[in-house]
């Protein structure tokens, strides 16, 4: 095969070593499969308030439990670590957090059947809970696979093109998602079984990356030790590391805004501004589009750019988008067409919802993995990861605490301010080193 008419897509593959080419490939696919399962989750939230009718508090639970999970890598990285066998772990991760999801089958079809079945509530956030104890297990093992196949040179640019594919197969699938949801509330009891399969063939894919085990001589240390050990660990490559702290140290400020605000504006498309499945659905999928076609010029520009100004870019995104969401409440014209309710002053939380997606499934993945050596990869994203499940014990639920106490503008405002401050930090840091 030519090189220029092999399936990289935005890369040209007669860059890459063979090593590449065929981590690449792997990549891809696991992208397109994740990327389906994505897109039915993406309305997720949605669901369990339309369809299941969640409450307020029970919708900040859900989200709480997507990032939750992250603590337990504080206790668990050291295990990860030793652990040789990587493609076992993911393979038994797979069954035992994505099969579950087949249960929703069993869910209740109908209006009626849903009335006063509050417990259909906790045994969805069981499942989902169980769905997202994979991410910690997951994510930083894509890393440590990834950053020992693909050369630093390239290793952003193959990771925006895998991520640009997974953003075009997400919103279809997001798209479809929406039309059916308004067909039939709960068509999502027939979708899931479906996406119980795929997600766990995603990351069974994923265990077949090539990866070369670098021999250590480890010492045997008791349950204890073992935690004394990664506590340590992750605390001296932190203090060790000024930038990465400073850059972390920003994640937690950004974060704690995107925490307390993403069940907020659940709650504020549907019942501030009534968007319905395919409302959503639609700018949902607006903003994805954008994002996907700056994805490749955002890759080469981490690529070139300290992550630190990266990130300031990722937070100022989301301050405007913010902002012009909070206004939508207070300029609220808009148009119907094709059952899609289009407000004019969401058009702008469009544009920099986009710039946000585009940039943040960047640097929230490979982000911390500049600040150190290869071998540190796995180590420095599973200190991220770990931080976004510290902030995730209490900003989810202080988000609606907030809303439930002072509404929807104040909750956006706080969360502004928290970026601003984060923005700042960003700036400062990389300053403080350039004088």
């Amino acid at each position: 095969m030519h090189p220029q008419a092999s399936p990289m897509l935005f890369y040209k593959t007669d860059q890459l070593n063979q090593k590449e080419k065929d981590t690449f490939l792997i990549h891809l696919l696991y992208s397109i499969l994740e990327g389906i399962v994505l897109g039915v989750l993406a309305l997720n939230e949605f669901v369990f308030i339309k369809s299941l009718k969640g409450t307020n508090f029970e919708l900040g639970v859900l989200f709480q439990f997507s990032v939750i999970v992250f603590t337990g890598l504080i206790f668990i990285n050291e295990f990860l670590r030793r652990i040789k066998n990587k493609r076992k772990l993911l393979r038994v991760t797979a069954l035992v957090t994505r099969l579950p999801l087949f249960l929703l089958i069993f869910f209740p079809k109908s209006d009626v059947a849903m009335q006063g079945n509050g417990i259909y509530h906790f045994i969805f956030l069981g499942i989902f809970f169980m769905y997202f104890l994979a991410s910690p297990i997951v994510l930083p093992n894509i890393n440590l696979f990834l950053k020992s196949a693909y050369r630093h040179e390239n290793f952003s640019k193959l990771y925006s093109s895998a991520v640009s594919i997974n953003k075009i197969v997400m919103l279809v699938v997001t798209f479809a998602y929406g039309l059916l949801l308004d067909w039939n509330p709960y068509v999502y009891t027939y979708v899931f079984p479906f996406i119980a399969i795929i997600a766990t063939g995603s990351i069974l894919l994923l265990s077949t990356i090539p990866y070369q085990v670098v021999e250590k001589v480890e010492i045997k240390k008791s349950f204890l030790q073992s935690v004394r050990f990664s506590w340590e660990n992750m605390w001296q490559l932190m203090k060790s590391n000024k930038s990465y702290l400073h850059f972390e140290i920003g994640f937690m400020l950004y974060g704690f805004a995107f925490m307390s605000t993403v069940a907020v504006i659940t709650i504020y498309f549907d019942r501030a501004l009534g968007l319905n499945y395919s409302s959503i659905a639609f700018y949902k999928n607006a903003y994805n589009i954008i994002a996907i076609l700056l994805l490749p010029f955002f890759g080469r520009l981490l690529g070139r750019i300290d992550p630190r100004k990266f990130a300031a870019i990722t937070f100022g995104s989301m301050m405007m988008f913010l902002f012009f969401l909070a206004l939508t409440e207070y300029f609220p014209a808009n148009i119907e067409f094709l059952n899609i309710k289009l407000y004019y002053m969401l058009l702008f939380y469009i544009l920099f919802q986009s710039i946000f997606a585009a940039t943040m499934s960047l640097v929230w993945f490979i982000g911390s993995s500049y600040f150190g050596k290869d071998e540190e990869a796995g180590d420095l994203q599973a200190i991220h990861l770990s931080l976004t499940g510290v902030r995730a014990l209490i900003a989810p639920l202080i988000g609606v605490l907030f809303f439930e106490l002072f509404g929807y503008t104040i909750t956006f405002g706080i969360a502004m301010l928290l970026l601003l401050i984060a923005i700042f930090l960003m700036i400062w840091s990389y300053r403080r080193e350039r004088v």
